[in-house]
């Protein structure tokens, strides 16, 4: 194993204010009590974050009323798009120093911040940019037969979005670009613990010279967002995170005529078959689990392989697992960053030490972990049965339940046997095998050869308890707009 010499990004390059306030009409503005935000790696206070109550959420959903009716409802989709190539540049232009702040916010390696999450943040933008002077040839509710004719699709009014922690900036702009896209105005809702990139986005809109309350973001915790999701004034609620929550918002919408998209949960089965490229396939399962700490509702934290390889796979697997490099979120050497919070460490404990106790054999590489911050090393449990809570319940960090299997259709049959739907993979030289199990799997995305592949052209979404419908792609507008 080759040694990296410490290869730290600069710090230097994010001014983090001391406090900050709410995002309200264009303008940052005084809120509730103030709550830290920590890093998790080191425990270190980044900055005191007001957090919304009912009142100030109000005012967050009366700004974006207004601004709708006056303004951004009634512009023209050409000069829409305007702002959000405007915005998709500035994104771009200051992409090192939110990279640099999501590190620092969420734990996730700058490598990650760097080059997956902030390029796709851009992309989305622009794409969506693409798409607003043109939501009248998308196709919804008919085919436009000439020029000047077709289905003329509304936008909502004002959309009320809530997004995790795992991805704040991406999750961010999956919802904020299609809403602004098809000309909606937003009140977002950033995670408690990682609210820091969304206000840098709010100073972004400033720059862009975004009309004010246009984009409206309000930090806190359940309250907050339970206040936003039941306001009367809110025409569309989007909603990405636990299945339990979620289950909870569409409780809260049901009767009433706001519209709902829910990207929930997952545990998605990891497929390898006996003629897989073995290394290909081990590289897309570390890929598929270690990906941002495991911190991934797609996760391919199921891995079923077929019976006649497991051993070579495993011994394989073991071998790259005990390469991966856990520490400092900002080394670009680092593999595996921090966990998200204390609270997610405990969950993740928790589950894992059930694994155990239940007869799955444990194992993870030798590796030092960091005497302050929330740590987990890498680990994959074999042994394990469909019925081991592993392999039921949703760990949500780098832990891997293996699974094996004899026949493609007893692969199906596992693969199903859970209550998520929301991503699968393939790996195998057969093409022919590919579609037929594509075919079969109850999941809102299938990759094959390969895992935890985004594009702001493609739809992505679940079934089941993942939620329903979609983000990403042409379909993505259609929860935003009245078709």
């Amino acid at each position: 194993m080759f040694e990296y010499a410490p290869a730290p990004e600069s710090r230097a390059i994010v001014d983090i204010r001391p406090t900050y306030g709410l995002f309200i009409n264009g303008e940052f503005v005084d809120g509730g009590d103030p709550h830290k935000s920590i890093n998790p790696a080191t425990e270190e206070v980044l900055a005191e974050v007001s957090w919304a109550d009912a009142a100030d959420v109000d005012r967050a959903v009366r700004a974006a009323r207004e601004a709708y009716d006056r303004v951004w409802g009634p512009m023209p989709g050409r000069d829409r798009a305007k702002y959000l190539f405007r915005i998709a540049r500035l994104i771009q232009e200051r992409s090192r120093e939110l990279a640099v702040l999501e590190s620092l916010d969420n734990g996730k390696p700058i490598r990650e911040s760097r080059d997956v999450d902030l390029p796709l943040v851009a992309a989305h933008f622009f794409y969506y940019a693409g798409w607003a002077d043109k939501l009248e040839y998308a196709g919804f509710g008919g085919r436009p037969t000439s020029q000047h004719s077709g289905p003329q699709p509304r936008p909502l009014g004002v959309a009320a979005q809530v997004i995790p922690w795992n991805f704040p900036l991406l999750m961010l702009a999956w919802k904020i670009a299609p809403a602004l896209a098809a000309g909606n105005t937003v009140v977002l809702k950033p995670a408690e613990t990682t609210p820091l990139t969304a206000l840098l986005f709010a100073e972004i809109c400033q720059q862009a010279d975004l009309p004010a309350g246009v984009v409206n973001i309000v930090t806190g915790a359940g309250e907050t967002g339970r206040a936003l999701v039941e306001h009367p004034g809110v025409d569309k609620v989007a909603f990405t995170g636990s299945t339990e929550v979620g289950r909870a918002i569409a409780r809260a919408v049901a009767g009433t005529r706001k519209k709902l998209t829910l990207e929930l949960g997952g545990k998605a089965a990891n497929i390898v078959f006996d003629d897989a490229p073995v290394d290909q396939a081990v590289e897309g399962i570390v890929n598929g689990i270690f990906f941002n700490q495991g911190h991934v509702c797609c996760a391919g934290s199921r891995l079923l392989v077929q019976e006649s390889v497991a051993d070579r796979v495993l011994e394989s697997l073991k071998r790259r697992m005990a390469q991966l490099r856990v520490g400092d979120p900002l080394d670009k050497n680092t593999d595996i960053g921090a966990i998200n919070s204390a609270a997610q460490l405990a969950r993740i404990r928790e589950i894992s030490d059930s694994g155990s106790a239940e007869g799955a054999e444990r194992w993870s590489p030798p590796c030092e972990l960091p005497e302050r911050g929330f740590w987990f090393a890498p680990t994959v449990f074999t042994g394990v049965t469909q019925a081991h809570r592993i392999a039921r319940e949703e760990i949500f960090g780098p832990v891997l339940s293996v699974l094996t299997f004899r026949t493609p259709a007893e692969a199906v049959e596992k693969a199903n046997n859970t209550p998520y739907g929301l991503s699968a993979g393939i790996w195998t030289d057969k093409g022919s095998r590919i579609l037929w199990l594509a075919d079969r799997l109850r999941a809102g995305v299938v990759w094959a050869n390969t895992f935890n592949k985004f594009d702001p052209t493609s739809p992505f979404g679940g079934y089941k308890e993942s939620g329903y419908g979609r983000e990403g792609g042409r379909h993505g507008l259609e929860g935003y707009l009245n078709v």
